[in-house]
C-alpha cells in the first residue's frame, strides 16, 4: 500500500509540472443570424461554444466564448539513453515508444516525460 501510495504523489507531481506545448486563437466567430454560436478553428471548421476535439495532428482543442485552445495530447521522452535508444512519434495512438536502436521491439525506459 505505501508503494502504491509512493506512485501515486510522483504520478500527482509529475503532471503538475508537466510542461504541453499549447496555443490559442482568438475568437472567430460562427453565427446563426445575430447570435455567435462558436468558433471557427484554423481550418475553417465550425465548432460550438464548449465542445472539445482531437486532431488528426494529436491536438485536444476546446472552443469557448473567448476563442479555441489546443494543447498536445501527448508526452514527450526526455530523459531516457539517447545511445542506445530512440524516440518513436505513433501518429495513431498520439505518444512516443522509445525502445532499443538495434531492437525496434524491445522498449527502453524512460525516467521523465514532459508534456
Amino acid at each position: 500500500m505505501k508503494t502504491f501510495l509512493a506512485c501515486l504523489l510522483v504520478l500527482s507531481v509529475s503532471v503538475s509540472m508537466s510542461n504541453a506545448s499549447c496555443y490559442f486563437l482568438p475568437l472567430n466567430p460562427v453565427k446563426r443570424g445575430d447570435e455567435i454560436i462558436g468558433c471557427y478553428d484554423m481550418k475553417g471548421e465550425p465548432h460550438e461554444f464548449n465542445t472539445h476535439w482531437k486532431t488528426k495532428d494529436c491536438l485536444e482543442c476546446s472552443c469557448s466564448n473567448s476563442g479555441i485552445s489546443c494543447c498536445t495530447a501527448y508526452a514527450t521522452p526526455v530523459n531516457f539513453d539517447e545511445e542506445k535508444c530512440i524516440s518513436i512519434f505513433n501518429n495513431t495512438a498520439c505518444a512516443y515508444e522509445v525502445v532499443e536502436k538495434a531492437d525496434h521491439s524491445k522498449t527502453c525506459e524512460v525516467h521523465e516525460w514532459v508534456g
